[in-house]
């Protein structure tokens, strides 16, 4: 199998610049080498034989839904859900703006 290319800094420079992210010299370098070790581990993948097994989706092979009835129950008042609540305007939450 062939050998993965290695991560090199103008890479990994790249990867960050399309992340938004501004890294320093140190930091390039340690994630070049985190990377490049990320990836030498999962090469070793390549390395086991998988000839004759099937592939699988999960484990056990046996998922399924679990479906249950929908049974109507008395809820609570609009006064039992507020009466913890620290802030309340108009029988709403009152929670602080996050989108200008």
């Amino acid at each position: 199998m062939p050998k993965t290319k290695p991560i090199d800094d103008k890479t990994v420079r790249r990867v960050a610049e399309l992340s938004r992210l501004e890294l320093s010299d140190k930091e390039l370098a340690l994630y070049s080498r985190q990377l490049a070790d990320i990836i030498a581990y999962v090469d070793k993948l390549n390395e086991v034989k998988t000839s004759g097994i099937a592939p699988t989706s999960h484990p056990t092979g046996r998922l399924k839904n679990v479906f249950r009835k929908d049974v109507v129950k008395k809820s609570l008042s609009t006064e039992d859900v507020l009466k913890n609540a620290p802030s309340v305007a108009d029988n709403f939450f009152r929670v602080p703006k996050i989108i200008d």
